[in-house]
């Protein structure tokens, strides 16, 4: 039981190359399934681990590395399949390679880290897993796209905007504090 939520995470990051299979494949209503699932066991995992005190350094690293490639991967195989524009998923990428560069560099300067997620990352995380899987659910079939997956994209958008905002005003302030 202590190693639930690492394996649930680990089983998570198996399923980022299933996906990138399927939808590489055109097997839009299989990815949606699998990236269900993926969603799912996110949110399991973490609950698991809160409420049973399974939290471990292993967990806090690779869940947000979990969820990091299985968007990344999503998003950029969708906006190569045009049902994202490329600068969206550009946005996305670049935004992340920046927060975990931002990461690595203050590690180095500071020698350690210890970062939690803030509220705005909290919820830009959920909609951009929104995002994903109405976009997904859109090419399975199994809904109807239209105006609000757009507007869904722009709030993810500006979620995703102020979030690295944060997190880079945050964190450099806290290195220059370090000097």
């Amino acid at each position: 039981m202590r190693h639930l939520p690492n394996v649930i995470t680990l089983l998570r990051l198996a399923l980022v190359p299933v996906i990138a299979t399927l939808l590489y494949q055109d097997r839009h209503d299989e990815a949606f399934g699998c990236f269900v699932v993926s969603a799912l066991s996110d949110f399991a995992d973490g609950q698991i681990a809160r409420r049973w005190n399974l939290e471990s350094r292993f967990g806090a690293v690779a869940d947000p590395l979990a969820d990091k490639l299985t968007m990344m991967t999503v998003t950029v195989l969708l906006a190569m399949q045009q049902a994202l524009p490329w600068w969206f998923a550009s946005v996305l990428v670049v935004r992340d390679l920046v927060i975990v560069a931002g990461a690595l560099a203050y590690r180095l300067v500071a020698g350690g880290l210890e970062m939690t997620p803030t509220r705005i990352s909290k919820i830009n995380t959920v909609l951009q897993f929104l995002l994903l899987l109405a976009v997904l659910a859109v090419l399975a079939g199994h809904l109807q796209g239209g105006l609000w997956v757009d507007l869904l994209m722009w709030t993810t958008l500006a979620t995703m905007a102020i979030s690295g905002a944060h997190y880079v005003l945050a964190w450099g302030r806290k290195a220059v504090l370090l000097q």
